[in-house]
């Protein structure tokens, strides 16, 4: 089945520097139309979800997707800034037809993006999203203008916040609470930096506070999930049991432990589904991740006597995955962690709340509960292209990927693949060996170089 060409859309809705094509406000404006026109049903008032995180551009792209949306005649909710996973939630509850989230992740600020839920809180697969290519490029939108007594209306939901904290609680065990925990939380002065601190103080925890003032221009700006030395640092000064970092939209998390080091998605992969399978929670007694994810997490779920399933990176082609097999729990490296008994997408505070329950549960530190996985080492090179030729055209580049693949045998794995938002290249390599798979990744990228232009 041939695949649908998406020009737009990545792997992550649209995303690119706010200002310049494609994240304009006449590009935003067209996009809302045509998720409208789409979504749109007989005899029934189209009802379209709009949430933000605390980026600049984020009220420019709002008000122009809201007019676009009202002028297909379908009504607006705007919640503000809120995570992610929180409008995903709020689509789903009130039973609007879609949801649109305005965030960049975990980009800097000057980058802003455009993602769609539909309305059971799930993100649109690749064919959806290239139909609504097709609309934004021909003119049914303009054919099918409504006439200007049922243009829609835009209005604000002013208790969305309040809503999504307490969906948030109601994820954690009702017979526990956090008294005693000391939690530093790093909100990336991105769309959780009120939600986050309010439901573990609500539950019980010290919480102190980073990155929970944002600016409009400091998202993200080492802080959060990419920058989580502050709170790494903060957790040791502090004497806290453990640091959670989210990213600007709060669907991905990164923790520290007790000592201060980091504990990435993998690792909280294999605690998580140890627990899920001692409780006979975990379906199929499989994991769902991408082919990021580190070899060391492949052979925990084995000696577990569970299995892991790979898909392309990219969170929604895990959920993808799990949705068409019945697993429910997966994820990525980088701290997307979907629990799909709890939330359709990946959730930040949802998966801390479920680690701290462990930690509660099990009486133990996390640094404890993480050595459930072996780490193999990784190494990850980025390579700079000025075009994205198939890896397949490029004979050079195969032959010696399949080299060192032979020469890694079981014991190792190689990865080239490129960048769903960036002009890049990225060439992954664990092996048993850090120096040696160093060596070989730069090899690769040199390669690859030489091959598609620098």
């Amino acid at each position: 089945m041939k695949k649908p060409v998406r020009k737009l859309f990545g792997t992550d809705g649209v995303r690119g520097v706010a200002n310049i094509e494609p994240m304009t406000t006449e590009t935003a404006m067209r996009l809302g139309r045509a998720i409208a026109y789409l979504f749109h049903k007989e005899n029934h008032r189209g009802k379209i979800v709009i949430g933000k995180d605390t980026r600049l551009s984020g009220y420019m792209f709002e008000q122009a997707m809201a007019a676009g949306i009202c002028s297909m005649g379908a009504d607006v909710q705007l919640v503000g800034p809120l995570p992610t996973p929180g409008i995903a939630f709020i689509t789903s509850s009130m039973r609007a037809d879609a949801g649109v989230v305005i965030s960049a992740s975990h980009n800097p600020y000057q980058d802003n993006g455009i993602k769609i839920f539909a309305s059971d809180g799930f993100k649109l697969p690749d064919a959806m999203e290239a139909h609504i290519e097709e609309l934004m490029e021909s003119d049914e939108l303009d054919r099918n203008r409504p006439p200007a007594s049922d243009v829609g209306k835009a209005m604000r939901i002013d208790d969305a916040r309040g809503r999504y904290i307490v969906f948030l609680k109601n994820s954690f065990p009702r017979q526990m609470t956090l008294d005693g925990i000391k939690i530093v939380v790093d909100c990336a002065n991105g769309a959780a930096y009120r939600v986050a601190p309010a439901v573990l103080q609500e539950l019980g925890a010290t919480v102190y506070a980073l990155g929970d003032e944002p600016d409009g221009r400091n998202i993200n700006d080492h802080v959060g999930a990419l920058y989580p030395q502050a709170m790494c640092q903060a957790v040791v000064d502090l004497g806290a049991h453990v640091g959670i970092a989210l990213d600007g939209d709060a669907d991905r998390v990164i923790f520290a432990d007790e000592r201060g080091h980091i504990v990435d998605g993998d690792a909280i992969m294999a605690l998580c589904a140890q627990r899920m399978m001692r409780r006979g929670e975990l379906r199929h007694n499989t994991l769902v991740a991408t082919v990021m994810s580190n070899l060391g997490l492949e052979r925990a779920l084995q000696s577990m006597g569970g299995r892991l399933v790979r898909t392309q990176v990219g969170d929604r082609y895990v959920v993808e995955a799990m949705r068409q097999h019945g697993y429910n729990f997966g994820g990525e490296q980088s701290g997307h962690l979907i629990f799909l008994d709890h939330m359709t997408t990946g959730d930040g505070i949802v998966a801390a709340l479920q680690v701290l329950s462990v930690l509660i549960e099990q009486g133990r530190p996390l640094s404890e509960l993480a050595a459930v996985m072996h780490r193999y080492p990784q190494v990850l090179v980025n390579v700079k292209v000025k075009h994205k030729q198939p890896l397949e055209a490029l004979p050079s580049v195969q032959h010696l990927i399949s080299q060192i693949e032979e020469r890694l045998g079981s014991e190792g794995r190689v990865l080239v693949r490129y960048s769903g938002t960036e002009p890049k290249a990225r060439v992954m390599l664990e092996g048993p060996d850090e120096r040696l798979i160093s060596t070989y990744a730069h090899e690769i990228a040199e390669a690859l170089q030489q091959a598609c232009g620098a």
